[in-house]
């Protein structure tokens, strides 16, 4: 299933207008979560998974949750909801449940997207909270797993308006349109104008901002390859052939 939905100038579409065309040309490396994603591969499940959302229930501009321990599951997630016309809410993974719970009540969650290793937290924040369903990328007790969402009936993708309809909602409580997103991105291209030849090292963990979220698809919509590391990546930047490193302060600056 192709985005189609997604009329020109949203995120999804700008992001993965050319996947198909690139095929399994790797896109991410998830060091820490230990994923290796190609272009193909990634729009293919970000939009099935997107049509499995939909067929449970997601509507336009509800707000989905992401609690997630790693840039390749924030990537997955976040593009997942953006695809089914949702406002994806990245949620920092050292929110205590508690914390979690009172931020998922204030922007009105209705799912909540996690990875295994946050589950019983994520599980915990949702009966405290208004989220009807949580879905787990991995297999998880009281969750739906993501798997089981690409096997479902495929059915329409919302159309977008990319002025209009929010992409993000973060931590301290702003908004971003699909619009706006695009600008972040474009943004942080500014200092090093990413080129499809370019590998990305992106140091920066999953947390409540947009700036990881604008990374991964800055890059995808140049066919670059972008590697999340953790906090061990010492030599990585040897065995990807790095180029663009990111900054501490939100930037990317050229290495080669």
């Amino acid at each position: 299933m192709k985005p189609t939905a997604s009329t020109t100038g949203t995120v999804i579409h700008e992001v993965f207008r050319r996947a198909y065309e690139r095929g399994e040309r790797p896109a991410l490396v998830d060091l820490r979560g230990g994923h290796v994603y190609g272009y193909r591969r990634l729009v293919t499940e970000v939009t099935r998974a997107a049509s499995g959302l939909v067929r449970r229930g997601a509507r336009r501009d509800q707000v989905v949750g992401v609690h997630v321990s790693t840039a390749g599951a924030q990537t997955l997630a976040v593009h997942t909801v953006l695809a089914a016309g949702g406002v994806a809410a990245p949620i920092d993974p050292r929110l205590d449940g508690g914390e979690m719970a009172e931020w998922l009540r204030k922007c009105d969650a209705r799912t909540l997207i996690t990875t295994p290793d946050l589950a019983e937290r994520a599980v915990r924040a949702a009966d405290e909270s208004r989220v009807r369903q949580v879905v787990s990328l991995g297999a998880a007790l009281d969750t739906i797993d993501f798997r089981g969402l690409l096997t479902l009936e495929p059915t329409a993708l919302p159309a977008l308006d990319a002025k209009r309809q929010d992409a993000l909602v973060t931590a301290d409580g702003g908004r971003l349109s699909h619009a706006g997103l695009l600008a972040r991105m474009a943004e942080l291209d500014l200092p090093v104008r990413l080129a499809e030849s370019d590998v990305v090292l992106s140091t920066w963990p999953p947390d409540g901002g947009a700036d990881l979220v604008a990374l991964v698809g800055l890059v995808l919509s140049k066919g670059a390859l972008v590697v999340a590391a953790g906090g061990d990546h010492q030599g990585t930047s040897y065995d990807f052939s790095v180029t663009v490193v990111t900054g501490p302060k939100g930037a990317l600056e050229r290495v080669r």
